[in-house]
C-alpha cells in the first residue's frame, strides 16, 4: 500500500496498470477521458484520502473500475454518450417534461411501466423518475429508500433485466430513464451491513460502529434529530450493544465515506447502473453523506468533494450520466451543490414550497422575492421544478427572506402546517401532517396537490390552484416534474392507514395506486379528472412550443398587486408571466405594462390580446403573453 502523493505522476502509473488490466485491451477513447480526468480525480482524493496509506491503490481500483465497466458498456449507451457530450445542454429544452411514480402503485411491474409508454408519449414525457426499486427490507423500508442491493430489482416489480430493457424501450421512446441513488445509507440487510457488524475483514469501517455512547453522545451534540418518531438522536443500538449511526429510520445505516472502499464499492453501482441504461442518478440525501465531530454534519466540504470524486469517475465510464441533488436543506446550501462538476440538476424545494405558501396566504411576494433573488443557477445547470414529490413539504424558505416582509419565520411555518392539515378555520386544504415533533412544534405537510389545492374540500378555486401551480413548475425554467396521477386530479388516498407497513407513514396518503377510473376519463371534461388533464395537457403542449422557456434564467417582472407573481422568460422574443395566487381579480394597469406593444399573444391559446385597457388576472388565473417590448421614440 502507498499514499498518494501530490505529484501525480506515480499514483498516474498505478492507475493506468490497474485499467489496462481491467479491461483487457486498449481503448483509445477511454484513454483520452483519461488524460483529462486523471488529474482532477486525483486531485479530489488526494483532498479526500491524501492521509491514508491505501490511497494510492484505492484510486487505481476506482480507475479500474471505470475502465472494465467501460468496457462492458452496451454500444448503444455508448452512442448516446458520444452524443451528449457533443450536445452537453441537452436537458435545458423547452420541450423537457419530467414524470415520477412508483412503480408498483402506478403499474404493478415495470413491465406494466412499458406498456404506459404510448400514454408517457401522449403526455410528453421526456424522463421518467422511477421511485425506489431495488430490494428492500419486508414491511417498513421508507417507500424503498433502504437498499439492500443496489444491483437487484425488487422481485415483485420485476428483475434487472426487465429495468435494462425498460430503459432501452423509453431511450427509443426519447425519455430519460432516473433512478435513486440512496448513497447515504444502506439498510440494515445489506450484505455490506451484516459483514460490518460481523467484523469481516475489509468490511468493519463501511458504517460509524462504536463500542458505547461515548462517541454517539459527543457527536448527538451538534447533529440534528430527524425522525424523532422512529429514534431519539443519531444512533440506534444493536443487538450486541453496540451502536451504529442512523441519520434516518432505525434501519438505515449511514455509510463511513471516510473509508476510500466505501467511495470505490459506491462507484462500481454507479456505474452498474448507468450500464443498465439509467440516464440520471438523483442523489439522496446529499447532505448529510459525510460526518465530523463538533459539527452538524450536514453539507461538509468533503460532501462536495464526494460529489466531484463521483462526477469524475463516471465521466470515464459513463459520461452522458447526470446527477440530481436532493438537499432539502436552508436554500443557501441548496445552491452550493448545484454546478457541471457537482449536480447538474437540483431539486427546487424553496420554489415548491413558496408556491404553497402563496397559495396560503394568497401573498405572493415571498415567492417573488425568490423568483427575483434565488432562482439563478450557474451555466450548464438547471431546477426540477416540481409542485409537489413522493416526499412530505418541509417550510424551507429563509428566514432572513421572510423578515424582510415582516414575516415571523417561525409563527409563519406554524400558520402554514396548521393551513394545510385542517387546523385553520376557512382552510381549503385537505393535507395530513407528518413528523410532529410535539418538542419543538415542528412538521411537515403530505397530500396530493388536488387535496392540498382544495379539489377535495369542494373549494371552488380547487382546480384553478392546481393548474397555476403547475403553470409555475412548467414556466419557471429548468425540467418541470409532474407527480404521475396529479395530471388527473388524484386525492388523498387514507388506505394506508390499513397497511401496517405504512401506516406510520402519512407520506402514503399523497401515493395512491393509480386510478383507472380517472385515466379513462382524462378526455371527458365533465369530469374533474377531465378538466384538469385538458387545461395541464394545454400548458405541457405551450411550453413545447415556446423556445423562450428553455433554459434556467428568468427576469422578474413587478406589479402594484401582492398577490401576483411575474416574470419574464427571454429568448428570441419575450414571454411575459402573470400569476394571480388570490380569491379575488385583479387589473394590471397599461401603466405597469407600458413597456410592451399594446398588443400580445397568448402562448397557449394563440389568441391576440389588447392590453391598451391593462390586463385582467382571473382569482388563480395564470397567463403566459407573449409581448413586444416598446420601441424608443
Amino acid at each position: 500500500m502507498a499514499r498518494l502523493t501530490p505529484g501525480t505522476q506515480n499514483d498516474r502509473d498505478a492507475a493506468v496498470a490497474a485499467a489496462s488490466a481491467a479491461s483487457g485491451r486498449p481503448d483509445p477513447e477511454f484513454d483520452a477521458r483519461l488524460d483529462d480526468v486523471f488529474p482532477v480525480l486525483h486531485g479530489l482524493f488526494l483532498q479526500l484520502y491524501g492521509e491514508r496509506e491505501d490511497g494510492q491503490e484505492a484510486l487505481a481500483d476506482v480507475i479500474a473500475a471505470a475502465a472494465a465497466s467501460w468496457r462492458d458498456r452496451p454500444a448503444d449507451l455508448k452512442a448516446l454518450d458520444r452524443r451528449r457530450l457533443a450536445d452537453p445542454y441537452w436537458f435545458l429544452s423547452e420541450k423537457m417534461l419530467g414524470g415520477v411514480c412508483y412503480v408498483d402503485r402506478y403499474a404493478g411491474s415495470l413491465r406494466g411501466i412499458r406498456d404506459r409508454i404510448p400514454y408517457f408519449q401522449e403526455l410528453g414525457l421526456t424522463y421518467l423518475h422511477l421511485m425506489p426499486l431495488f430490494d428492500s427490507p419486508e414491511g417498513n423500508n421508507d417507500g424503498g429508500y433502504a437498499v439492500s442491493s443496489y444491483r437487484a430489482v425488487d422481485d415483485r416489480l420485476g428483475t434487472m433485466e426487465d429495468l435494462a430493457a425498460l430503459s432501452a424501450e423509453l431511450r427509443g421512446a426519447g425519455i430519460s430513464l432516473v433512478v435513486d441513488f440512496i448513497f447515504n445509507h444502506t439498510s440494515n440487510e445489506h450484505e455490506w451491513a451484516q459483514k460490518a457488524i460481523a467484523g469481516v475483514p475489509g468490511y468493519e469501517d463501511f458504517y460509524l460502529i462504536f463500542p458505547d455512547r461515548t462517541m454517539p453522545d459527543l457527536y448527538e451534540q451538534t447533529v440534528r434529530e430527524i425522525f424523532p418518531d422512529d429514534h431519539p438522536g443519531a444512533f440506534v443500538q444493536l443487538p450486541d450493544g453496540r451502536w451504529i449511526w442512523a441519520t434516518f429510520y432505525h434501519f438505515q445505516w449511514d455509510l463511513n465515506y471516510a473509508n476510500p472502499a466505501v467511495f470505490r464499492a459506491m462507484a462500481g453501482e454507479m456505474l452498474f447502473l448507468a450500464n443498465q441504461g439509467v440516464e440520471v442518478l438523483r442523489m439522496d440525501a446529499v447532505a448529510f453523506i459525510w460526518k465530523r465531530l463538533g459539527t452538524t454534519c450536514e453539507s461538509l466540504p468533503e460532501a462536495h468533494l464526494l460529489l466531484q470524486a463521483f462526477n469524475q469517475v463516471l465521466a470515464l465510464g459513463a459520461p452522458s450520466v447526470l446527477f440530481k441533488s436532493e438537499a432539502i436543506v436552508h436554500p443557501d446550501e441548496v445552491i452550493t451543490y448545484i454546478s457541471p462538476d457537482e449536480c447538474q440538476l437540483s431539486y427546487n424545494p424553496l420554489q415548491m414550497a413558496l408556491g404553497w405558501e402563496a397559495l396560503a396566504t394568497r401573498d405572493g411576494r415571498l415567492l417573488q422575492k425568490a423568483l427575483d433573488e434565488r432562482h439563478a443557477l450557474p451555466a450548464g445547470t438547471a431546477w426540477v421544478n416540481y409542485v409537489r414529490s413522493h416526499d412530505d413539504i418541509g417550510w424551507t424558505f429563509a428566514d432572513e427572506d421572510a423578515a424582510t416582509l415582516g414575516i415571523d419565520g417561525y409563527s409563519h411555518r406554524r400558520f402554514l402546517n396548521d393551513f394545510y392539515v385542517g387546523r385553520f378555520d376557512g382552510t381549503f386544504s385537505r393535507g395530513v401532517p407528518f413528523q410532529e415533533n410535539p418538542k419543538t412544534g415542528d412538521a411537515r405537510v403530505a397530500g396530493t396537490t388536488a387535496s392540498l389545492a382544495g379539489v377535495e374540500a369542494g373549494d371552488p378555486g380547487g382546480e384553478d390552484r392546481v393548474i397555476l401551480a403547475h403553470a409555475l413548475a412548467l414556466s419557471t425554467g429548468g425540467i418541470p416534474l409532474l407527480y404521475l396521477g396529479d395530471e388527473l386530479g388524484q386525492l388523498n388516498d387514507h388506505s394506508y392507514l390499513d397497511d401496517p407497513a405504512h401506516a406510520g407513514d402519512s407520506r402514503w396518503v399523497h401515493r395512491p395506486a393509480a386510478d383507472a377510473a380517472a385515466f379513462a376519463a382524462r378526455h371527458d371534461t365533465a369530469t374533474v379528472a377531465g378538466r384538469i388533464h385538458a387545461r395541464l395537457t394545454a400548458l405541457i403542449a405551450a411550453r413545447r412550443r415556446t423556445p423562450e422557456f428553455a433554459g434556467n434564467p428568468l427576469t422578474p417582472f413587478h406589479t402594484p398587486h401582492p398577490s401576483v407573481v411575474g416574470f419574464q422568460r427571454v429568448g428570441a422574443g419575450v414571454v411575459l408571466v402573470l400569476a394571480n395566487v388570490g380569491d379575488d381579480a385583479v387589473t394590471v394597469g397599461r401603466e405597469t405594462l407600458s413597456g410592451f406593444e399594446a398588443t400580445a399573444i397568448d402562448v397557449v391559446t394563440d389568441a391576440a390580446v389588447d392590453l391598451t385597457d391593462g390586463l385582467e388576472l382571473a382569482p388563480h388565473g395564470v397567463r403566459w403573453l407573449r409581448v413586444q417590448r416598446q420601441r424608443m421614440q
